[in-house]
C-alpha cells in the first residue's frame, strides 16, 4: 500500500482529541512509509494531518477545486497539489490517486466522500480497503446506522462487514493492510430475481 486518501474536516472540531488524532495519524504514515492523499487544505484536520506528515518527510499529496483554492486555504507546503475544477473532480482523482482510504471525524464533506467510495466497493468499481478511525467514538451513531441499514435489508452484511474500524491509527493502518474484501457472488442478480418473484406475487394478488 503506496498512498492512503484520509478524509477530514476542514475544522478541527471542539475537543483537541481530534487534533492529537490528526497528528498521530500523520505520523503513523511516514513510519509506514504510506504517502497520504488528501484534500489539499491548509486550514482544520486536513491542515494539521498535513503538517505532521511534512514535519516528518513524508509524502503528502493535494486535491483541491479551483474554488476552494481560490479562497487561499490551499496548502502551498505539498509535495503535489492539484487543482481541479470541481468537488467531483477531486473525489475521483483522490481516489485514482489513493490504494485505501480513512475517514476521520469530519462534516457533511466527509460523509459525502466515505459514502462515495463504499458505494464504489459495493458496486465493485474497485476494491480498496476503507477504514474509519472512530476517535472519541465519533461515528459510533454513524456505525449504528449501518447496522440499522443491514436490519433493514437495504446494506448487505458482507458490505458491511468490509468497513474497518479503530481508534488507534497504527491498529487502522495494520487492518487496511491485511485487508482481503469480503466478496458476494452476483448479488445484482439475487436483486433482480427478488424483483421478479415480487411481481409475480403482486399480479396474483
Amino acid at each position: 500500500m503506496e498512498k492512503i486518501c484520509v478524509f477530514c474536516g476542514s475544522s478541527a472540531g471542539k475537543n483537541p482529541v481530534y487534533k492529537n488524532a490528526a497528528i498521530s495519524l500523520g505520523i503513523a504514515l511516514v513510519k509506514k512509509e504510506i504517502g497520504l492523499v488528501y484534500g489539499g487544505g491548509n486550514v482544520g484536520l486536513m491542515g494539521i494531518m498535513a503538517d505532521a506528515v511534512l514535519e516528518k518527510d513524508g509524502i503528502c499529496i493535494g486535491v483541491i477545486p479551483q474554488s476552494i483554492a481560490d479562497l487561499e486555504i490551499a496548502h502551498q507546503g505539498l509535495t503535489e497539489l492539484h487543482v481541479v475544477d470541481s468537488m467531483g473532480e477531486r473525489k475521483t482523482l483522490m481516489a485514482e490517486l489513493s490504494d485505501g482510504f480513512i475517514a476521520m471525524p469530519g462534516g457533511f464533506g466527509t460523509l459525502d466522500e466515505l459514502a462515495e467510495v463504499l458505494t464504489y466497493n459495493q458496486l465493485r468499481i474497485f476494491d480498496k480497503p476503507v477504514g474509519l478511525l472512530n476517535t472519541n467514538g465519533y461515528f459510533n451513531g454513524l456505525l449504528q446506522f449501518f447496522d440499522h441499514c443491514v436490519d433493514e435489508r437495504f446494506v448487505r452484511e458482507e458490505h458491511r462487514q468490509n468497513i474497518m474500524v479503530s481508534s488507534d491509527p497504527v491498529e487502522l493502518i495494520g487492518m487496511m493492510q491485511a485487508y482481503e474484501p469480503i466478496h458476494i457472488g452476483k448479488w445484482i442478480d439475487d436483486i433482480k430475481e427478488e424483483r421478479k418473484l415480487n411481481s409475480v406475487n403482486n399480479k396474483k394478488a
